[in-house]
């Protein structure tokens, strides 16, 4: 169950950065993306109002929100370097006489950009973890999870209100 909770806890902190990106890059925002804009920005402060919550000492919590702002750096460019692998996929796809191997290894290098993202925000989970006792982190992972429920869309804000039912 504890890797469940990490994976959540994980997956909450890239939807905090990442969908940032959603509204600028889907809704004709522009190419900028950023925690700076729109609603990534207000979810930006709730993580760290969550942190501010959860952990008493300043000295501590600063720490912890500097961690915090790495996760969302890295997502960050993260998703810029997804959005120009993409770019890469609808360019080749258009090329009538593409080979196979072309898409591989853009998908390779994709996917590779995946994994170092996900492997470098999972150090910087374990690094926050280090920092907190077990009362602040459980306070920490709690507020984030009611912040991102009211962030939750369409569907998944059902399947969320489904899973509790069931125990999940």
């Amino acid at each position: 169950m504890n890797a469940v909770k990490s994976f959540a806890l994980i997956a909450g902190m890239l939807l905090v950065a990442g969908c940032g990106h959603h509204g600028a890059y889907h809704h004709g925002g522009g190419q900028g993306g950023g925690m700076g804009q729109g609603h990534g920005a207000d979810r930006g402060k709730e993580v760290m109002a969550a942190v501010e919550k959860a952990v008493p000492d300043p000295d501590k919590a600063k720490r912890v929100q500097d961690a915090l702002k790495e996760i969302m750096e890295e997502a960050s460019q993260s998703y810029k370097q997804n959005r120009e692998f993409h770019r890469k996929l609808y360019e080749l796809n258009a090329n009538y006489t593409a080979a196979p191997e072309e898409f591989t290894r853009i998908l390779d290098d994709l996917n590779n950009n995946r994994m170092r993202t996900g492997v470098k925000i999972l150090a910087t989970r374990f690094k926050i973890k280090e920092m907190l006792t077990a009362e602040e982190w459980k306070a920490f992972t709690d507020n984030l999870n009611a912040s991102r429920a009211r962030y939750m869309h369409g569907h998944e804000a059902a399947e969320g209100k489904e899973e509790k039912k069931d125990g999940y």
